[in-house]
């Protein structure tokens, strides 16, 4: 009886045929963050994806469109979540922006997409085209979010507000301080850092200082 042959063992290359554009995606984040921009190459992300060097190709002209897709498909559809968290006109001012503090750190700033803020602060003179479409997409986006529940706080007579320019900012400045530490100095730190606590203490600073007394 002839024996037959055995199936020999699929390689990582005939495993991936099927790769979806999210997996190249996810690939090109982690290279992003770890490696930075200009450092990263298509045949890197290919190679971490598991596939051939033109298959990005396939989905993607370039290394920017893959970096905007990174962006839209990430970190854009968490926006739409929070902004229906700070539109919920039912809830008061207060508990809306604390929801919003709160949510933005565990689906943005507690994950790998954080680390997008630090390199576009470090790449951005580099590669302004992408800078622009990150401050149009991310920045503004994120500003008129805070901004919609501080106007109506101050609407509301909840909160004060001297300048809502800089009240926006100054909402917005201890996260996203947050996530480049994440990113940068805080594997040095000795202690870990209590990411819950520190928010807490950040809302209760903010609201002491917004809430008319």
């Amino acid at each position: 009886m002839t024996a037959i042959p055995a199936t020999p063992p699929a390689t990582r290359w005939s495993r991936r045929k099927d790769v979806r554009p999210g997996e190249i995606l996810e690939a090109a984040l982690k290279l992003f963050v770890e490696k930075g921009f200009r450092a990263t190459k298509m045949e890197d992300i290919a190679r971490e994806a598991g596939v051939t060097k033109g298959t990005p190709y396939l989905y993607y002209e370039n290394k920017e469109e893959i970096f905007k897709a990174v962006i839209r498909e990430g970190m854009l559809t968490k926006f739409d979540e929070l902004e229906g968290l700070s539109g919920q006109d039912e809830a008061s001012a207060e508990v809306r922006l604390r929801q919003v503090i709160y949510r933005w750190w565990e689906s943005i700033g507690n994950t790998r997409l954080a680390g997008l803020s630090k390199l576009m602060i470090a790449e951005a003179a580099n590669f302004p085209e992408l800078a622009s479409f990150y401050h149009a997409e991310v920045i503004v986006r994120c500003r008129n979010m805070v901004r919609h529940v501080l106007e109506d706080g101050v609407a509301r007579q909840e909160f004060r507000i001297l300048n809502m320019d800089h009240a926006v900012e100054i909402v917005i400045a201890p996260l996203l301080l947050a996530m480049v530490w994440k990113h940068s100095f805080h594997n040095f730190e000795s202690a870990k850092f209590d990411m819950p606590a520190h928010l807490d203490n950040v809302l209760d600073v903010l609201l002491n200082g917004l809430k008319v007394r």
